[in-house]
Parts: C-alpha cells; sequence; structure tokens
C-alpha cells in the first residue's frame, strides 16, 4: 500500500490500537482479537524487543491486517520493522535521518510532532499527516486547532492520555484523520490473554467511531 492508501485506510477505521506486547508468540492471537472485533489495524511499538518477531508473525498469518511499526527511533529499526511486513513507521518525535531515510526509499513515515518548528520540518519534507505526541499532555485539541490556524495543509493523529470519553472531541474534529489508543489493548490483557476482553473494547471503540463520524 502506498502512503495515501494507508492513510485513508486509518482514517476508515478512526482508531488505531498502540500496542506494546511482550511476548511475540501472542501477537496472532492478538491480532485475531482485534480483527474480531472490528479493528484490523496495529500500532505494533518497538518499546519491547518483541515488535519486530510479533509484526512479522502477524504479517504472515494476517496479512490483510494493517501494520505500523510505532516508537521507531533509528533507521536501523525502520529497516527491520518494514523487512518483518510493517506497512508504516511512526515515531514519537521528528527525527530527521528517519525520516529522510524512509522518504528515500518510499517508505510510508508518520514522525511525531508536537511544536510548530518541528510541523514545519514536515511540511518542507511534503508531510501533511502526522502524529501529534503526546497529544493531552502537549494541549490536545485545542492545541491542534491552534497549530491549524497558520498550517492549514496539516492533519493529525493524536496519541497519548487518550480514552473512550475524550477520544469523541478528536474524532469529531476534521483537523484529525485518526487517534491511537492503547486502553483495549493494554499489557495487563495481552498478558493475561483476555482476547473476549479486547475484542469486546474494540467493538465499543467501533461503537464510538461510529457514533461520531456516521
Amino acid at each position: 500500500m502506498d502512503a495515501a492508501s494507508i492513510i485513508a485506510k486509518m482514517k476508515e477505521i478512526g482508531i488505531i490500537p498502540v500496542v506494546a506486547i511482550k511476548d511475540e508468540e501472542k501477537a496472532v492471537p492478538l491480532a485475531e482479537a482485534l480483527i474480531e472485533g472490528g479493528l484490523p489495524a496495529a500500532e505494533i511499538t518497538f518499546r519491547t524487543d518483541a515488535a519486530e518477531g510479533a509484526i512479522k508473525k502477524i504479517h504472515e498469518a494476517h496479512p490483510e491486517m494493517l501494520l505500523i511499526a510505532g516508537t521507531v527511533l533509528t533507521v536501523d529499526q525502520a529497516k527491520r520493522a518494514v523487512a518483518a511486513g510493517a506497512h508504516l513507521i511512526v515515531a514519537p518525535g521528528f527525527n530527521p535521518t528517519v525520516v529522510d531515510y524512509c522518504l528515500s526509499e518510499n517508505i510510508p513515515v508518520v514522525p511525531g510532532v508536537m511544536t510548530p518548528s518541528e510541523m514545519e520540518q514536515a511540511i518542507e519534507r511534503g508531510l501533511t499527516h502526522l502524529k501529534f505526541f503526546p497529544a493531552e499532555p502537549a494541549g490536545g485539541l485545542k492545541m491542534i486547532n491552534a497549530v491549524c490556524g497558520p498550517y492549514t495543509m496539516l492533519r493529525f493523529m493524536p496519541t497519548g492520555g487518550l480514552n473512550p470519553v475524550n477520544v469523541r472531541d478528536y474524532l469529531a474534529s476534521d483537523k484529525i484523520y485518526c487517534c491511537g489508543g492503547s486502553w483495549m489493548v493494554k499489557g495487563a490483557l495481552i498478558d493475561g490473554g483476555e482476547w473476549d476482553k479486547i475484542k469486546d473494547l474494540c467493538r465499543e471503540a467501533v461503537a464510538i467511531v461510529k457514533e461520531v463520524r456516521g
């Protein structure tokens, strides 16, 4: 998938589960819970050593699932993520080295931004769909609306501090193409293999997206 197709898919799904998985053997059951719950996507973060293996296992078992590599901090991680099957590279911040590598290799990338200076670096490189992190501590929707005054071309995926209550306001904004959330895939749920609970939480998230966006 090219970058435009990926962004369109993320917008369609609305809420992207942000996953920190410790055991790659739980990756496929988790993916199946997400798919059955109606959220066929995951941002698998490189916060754990299991990230690369988890992406690979999910890609092999469910190639139809949108796989995002998150917390990608180095070019090496980006290379490994893509080789494992990731469709998109996402980072919490704006690392010019990683972003430029991805762009040079035609790898879809969504860097994280928080300040106008970072946003201008993205705009300079032709990137208009960005991650806003950490969303709630950085001012949330109020901050996003403020920066979209001068930066009318930008659209954001807020991540950090979102929950089933405040995500509604984000989803209702035309400045938001999707949201990132971890409440439906918390570590304890994954570690405990609570797949039915994850499915239920995903279904609730899907219902919120439908309620807000129609």
